[in-house]
């Protein structure tokens, strides 16, 4: 009831506003710019001694900057779906990167503005939006194509903000007539921090904020072209980030553990197209009061839904009811077990609830660096956020969500994927400014063997797990660090090790199947891959996995099956279609083999093994010119790419090119190393000494 009087009194006021003749609600295109990981004060626009950023401080002036805007999670996913839902954790249920799926039970800002007659399009610039989370819901194009990575890699590649920005700008000119609503999400300044020049010489001390700077430029040329269309004017423009970086304050590195104003503490600009007095706006705000002001602002229908409130009378120079603003941080409560952490902020005040009761002025102490929970009294914080939990809780989301993802997120700290009974009551050993040191080194470790200082790493790793058993990423992470060494059997020993201290990890068996079936032992993995799938059947890595198994052993039609569901799961997934030529190509139907083989490449032109495929099937045809062709194509986005090489000197020498063979094949004894297996040894070197 009190939601309801709320809304109807912030209608009121907007309705008194437009009749006074201030403002009238007009159907404008919608911009909605996220910046990954940016801490409102490295924006020149809010503090000028980190970052320039010319282009956002631009917009900044002529719009309205609210000091004071706070994320509710400090990680991409759930703070994302807050904004485009309007609604809080509690309601929509996405509380980690990994483990959960977008209810479509509720409505995005994207479904809202289609059914008034708009254009969608969404361009996101890294893995953690991929569609497969439900943020896809209500756009006409979601474009989240990424290369193929393999799911043990440390890193997977992002999309430059330049690139983002290049796919958008073109879909507006196909839709600049009609209105529109276009959601631009940037992820470069997420770790690793490695700018592009001039940006990485200018900010050598500071790579974060080299970072900035460079999404700064990008996000100018979508300024320019806007500038040029004239549709400055006809735009409403909304710039705010999912969170922030810690940057070593209180401790954390990076960003996901903790709840303090460095990861949550936002900027939020608001440019509007209709003539207004710009400024800065100091009140309390959230990333859910996004949504309602977008639809006061165009005059439609709010869904009931919607837990933020308009800030449309604070962009009209008024005042707003500043209620609690709800936060948590639970990805090491959903991957470790360890004290779940929730807060409010309230009446100037921010409130954590973990078993060491936290407790700061904002209003003189935005850094939280004064703990006043030991000289106040915190009891009436505790019991707001209860009633908080109580009232605005649906958990429309309980459905985990394909944990061999995890993988894929490791590298960025997010580190998921412990299936352990949750604790009831926590401790203050379980309080997370207790176990910091553990996140720590896990993250040092990450860090370590993606600079290729792997003793360094294992180290730590093996410290981690010496002092606490019960972490499964430890063991994930440490068996990855053998595998990108080549120590495929180190890798399955730590596994097993992994899954007698930490139980039935739904991670540590998914991957331990994937590793057997690297190490070619494919009916040991297609019995824990079956495991893994008992627990979690909706992973399209493990079901990737379970279909080259099959192939491995022969059992075409199972393989097919397996690569069926994976596609059912992930329709975008280029190894799987990489797959599906190889199995066709098994088959002796090389036509289909080539039909995937390019569909993989549409999807991700940097997958090596797609051409080498491709290079397959036309020496099948007998086209061995082609094959040549594909097989250096496979070197271009690969120059190591060990099969294509073998392919190229066996292929070179048959038809008389003895020196071009004679070199690829001196390559392929290089590259393979101690991996060379008798056989090809013995080929490469007759060779090269009877050529």
């Amino acid at each position: 009831m009190k939601k309801i009087l709320t809304s109807l009194f912030f209608l009121f006021f907007a309705a008194i506003l437009s009749s006074c003749g201030r403002y009238k609600p007009r159907k404008f295109n919608v911009l909605l710019i996220t910046i990954d990981t940016l801490r409102a004060n490295h924006l020149s626009c809010y503090d000028p001694s980190h970052a320039k950023t010319p282009n956002i401080d631009a917009l900044a002036s002529k719009g309205v900057v609210f000091t004071h805007a706070f994320a509710h999670v400090p990680m991409t996913l759930p703070s994302h779906t807050s904004i485009l839902t309007g609604t809080l954790p509690i309601y929509h249920g996405i509380h980690d990167n990994n483990g959960f799926v977008l209810s479509t039970r509720i409505k995005t800002l994207a479904e809202v503005l289609k059914g008034e007659g708009y254009s969608t399009g969404a361009f996101v610039g890294a893995f953690p939006l991929d569609s497969r989370f439900g943020l896809n819901h209500g756009f006409d194009i979601y474009d989240d194509k990424y290369a193929s990575k393999n799911p043990f890699s440390f890193f997977y590649p992002e999309r430059r903000a330049e690139q983002v920005v290049g796919l958008a700008v073109a879909w507006m000119k196909r839709v600049k007539r009609g209105k529109w609503f276009l959601w631009v999400h940037v992820f470069d300044p997420h770790q690793p921090y490695v700018p592009p020049e001039p940006f990485s010489s200018q900010y050598k001390n500071d790579p974060y904020s080299g970072e900035v700077a460079y999404v700064d430029f990008a996000l100018g040329k979508l300024f320019e072209f806007l500038k040029a269309e004239g549709l400055l004017e006809t735009t409403l423009i909304i710039i705010t980030a999912d969170h922030g970086e810690s940057l070593g304050e209180h401790g954390e590195k990076t960003h996901g553990y903790f709840a303090y104003n460095s990861t949550l503490h936002v900027p939020l600009i608001i440019s509007l197209p209709f003539k207004f007095k710009p400024g800065r706006n100091s009140q309390f705000v959230s990333h859910i009061d996004i949504s309602p002001t977008v639809c006061d602002i165009l005059g439609i229908k709010k869904p009931g839904q919607l837990q933020g409130i308009s800030l449309l009378p604070a962009l009209l120079g008024g005042k707003i009811k500043e209620g609690p603003i709800y936060f948590e941080s639970l990805s090491p409560y959903y991957s470790r077990g360890w004290a779940p952490l929730r807060g409010i902020i309230w009446k100037g005040y921010k409130f954590i609830d973990l078993p060491i009761k936290e407790l700061y002025d904002l209003k003189r102490d935005l850094r939280e660096k004064e703990n006043l929970a030991k000289k106040m009294d915190w009891s009436r914080f505790k019991r707001k956020l209860e009633r908080i939990m109580k009232e605005y809780r649906l958990e429309a989301s309980t459905r985990r969500f394909k944990p061999g993802t995890e993988e894929k997120l490791r590298s960025l700290g997010y580190l998921a994927g412990k299936n352990l009974p949750r604790k009831k009551q926590f401790r203050k050993e379980d309080d997370l400014k207790n176990l910091l040191k553990y996140h720590n080194l896990l993250l040092a470790a990450v860090k370590l063997a993606s600079e290729g200082k792997f003793k360094e790493a294992e180290d730590k790793l093996t410290k981690v797990i010496r002092e606490r058993k019960e972490i499964a990423q430890a063991y994930l992470i440490l068996a990855n660090l053998y595998r990108n060494q080549g120590k495929l059997n180190k890798s399955l020993d730590i596994l097993k090790k992994g899954l007698k201290a930490c139980g039935e990890s739904y991670s540590l068996l998914s991957s331990l199947g994937i590793t057997l079936v690297e190490l070619g032992q494919p009916k040991e993995g297609i019995k824990a891959l079956k495991k893994a799938l008992k627990i979690i059947d909706y992973d399209p890595e493990a079901w990737n996995y379970l279909g080259v198994a099959y192939w491995r052993l022969g059992e075409y039609d199972k393989a097919l099956e397996a690569y069926k569901q994976a596609l059912k799961l992930d329709g975008d997934y280029a190894l799987v279609y990489n797959n599906l030529g190889s199995l066709f190509l098994s088959m002796n139907i090389p036509q289909d083999a080539i039909k995937y083989y390019k569909k993989a490449i549409s999807l991700d032109p940097q997958l090596a093994s797609a051409y080498n495929g491709l290079g397959g099937c036309y020496e099948y045809l007998g086209e061995r010119q082609k094959a040549i062709y594909w097989w250096k194509q496979a070197l271009r986005v690969d120059p190591n790419y060990a099969m294509a090489i073998y392919n190229l000197a066996i292929n070179l020498a048959k038809i008389g090119k003895y020196k071009e063979a004679k070199k690829y094949a001196a390559l392929y004894i290089h590259i393979m190393g101690d991996r060379i297996s008798s056989l090809d040894k013995e080929k490469m070197e007759f060779l090269l000494k009877n050529y």
